[in-house]
């Protein structure tokens, strides 16, 4: 069990929410009849389905959940702990729990399930399982070989067969559907066995959602795609930015309003060389990153993405508002732009226009001071924002 909203909620209070819903999630396994080795075991013997159907739906309801908050950035499948895969280790961890759970009836949650209701078959099975894990951590320097053998990471269909997990969760629930549809018909011929009476129009409907599930990805792009998109633009005439001009930047600079809050999304060496005061650095790639809503949501504070050039600036506040950060300004021109209006502004020798006489003026005395206040206020290092794997799991 992962963190629950760890920025809101703190680790203390998460517990307790954990425990709760432990409590409610073994009132569900008892409910649906889990604490019966009788019906856990059926499976296996071809007279009671339970247990397939409740595992399909729990995995696809969690895998179709997971695919909409992905597409609508409600989650970042960046942080998201998924058990890395040592071969050998879980093909013989499968066959012990596998010939475990045909023999005893149980797999281990639904053991401690059976056991809270004062079934001793079930409290003999812990109690095995405890010897087990004894006898595994005793001998670990004999099975440490073989338990870290084969290992390939985190591997996800996504990468290893391209194939994207909206896709995949869409023929995962056409699976499901089918496996319903003939556990029913085997239940039906099958003398004295439970049947689970699914209507035409029950199966009919989960087919449709799931269609409009898969079909959707082909029309809704996922963040990548709109990255991909963003990285591509040079035209911006369909969109409205909002603007800080040079002038009124140096102004606010010179006068230290603390609002001002700076992301550069320039390279890396060119940020080093060269920075606004108490900048810090972004891939705009990475704002999807729960770490940065920390970054944007400061309350009472001006935003200003800027790069060299005002073109990288627009397709990073496409990309911010792609996840959702709407409040973002832009230094209209970029830093050319600031460069040559302030830091570097000198007076021209022609006639100046009067209108224009104050605003040179300023510029003249912006272009002796801001570099010292700039330098001064230079990021001493450069400030990386990962994100952070919550870890977790069954």
């Amino acid at each position: 069990m992962g963190p629950l909203v760890p920025d809101i909620i703190s680790n203390e209070l998460s517990l307790i929410i954990a425990l709760l819903i432990g409590i409610a999630f073994g009132f569900l396994l008892e409910q649906a009849g889990f604490s019966s080795a009788k019906k856990l075991v059926g499976l296996f013997y071809g007279y009671d389905f339970t247990v397939l159907r409740v595992f399909f739906t729990a995995g696809i309801t969690a895998m179709v959940g997971v695919v909409i908050f992905d597409h609508f950035h409600l989650i970042d499948m960046n942080v998201i702990y998924i058990n890395p895969l040592f071969l050998w280790s879980a093909i013989v961890g499968g066959l012990i729990m596998g010939l475990g759970f045909v023999i005893g009836g149980y797999c281990p949650g639904t053991s401690i399930c059976a056991a809270a209701i004062g079934k001793k078959d079930a409290m003999y099975f812990i109690l095995g399982a405890a010897i087990g894990i004894l006898g595994f951590i005793e001998g670990y320097p004999l099975l440490e070989d073989l338990y870290k053998s084969a290992n390939f990471g985190m591997p996800q269909l996504v990468d290893t067969f391209n194939v994207p997990n909206a896709i995949f969760a869409f023929v995962f629930v056409m699976i499901a559907i089918t496996a319903f549809a003939l556990v029913v018909k085997i239940e039906q011929k099958r003398a004295g066995a439970p049947v689970c009476r699914m209507s035409t129009k029950y199966l009919a409907s989960l087919a449709v959602i799931s269609f409009v599930i898969g079909v959707s990805q082909v029309f809704l792009p996922s963040h990548e795609q709109h990255l991909q998109r963003i990285e591509n633009m040079t035209d911006f005439s369909a969109y409205e930015f909002n603007e800080i001009s040079t002038d009124e930047l140096a102004i606010r600079i010179l006068q230290k309003d603390k609002s001002l809050h700076f992301i550069a999304v320039d390279s890396l060496e060119q940020f080093k060389k060269f920075a606004l005061p108490n900048a810090i650095h972004a891939d705009y790639r990475n704002f999807i990153h729960r770490e940065w809503e920390k970054v944007f949501r400061i309350e009472n504070q001006m935003t200003i993405i800027y790069a060299e050039d005002e073109v990288t600036e627009k397709r990073a506040v496409l990309a911010a508002r792609d996840v959702g950060f709407e409040d973002v300004y832009i230094l209209k021109g970029g830093l050319k732009a600031f460069r040559k209006d302030i830091l570097e502004f000198e007076m021209p020798n022609e006639p100046v226009d009067p209108a224009l006489q104050d605003t040179y003026r300023f510029r003249i005395v912006a272009a002796s001071q801001l570099p010292g206040i700039i330098d001064a206020a230079k990021p001493k290092a450069v400030e990386k924002i990962k994100p952070k794997r919550v870890l977790g799991g069954c």
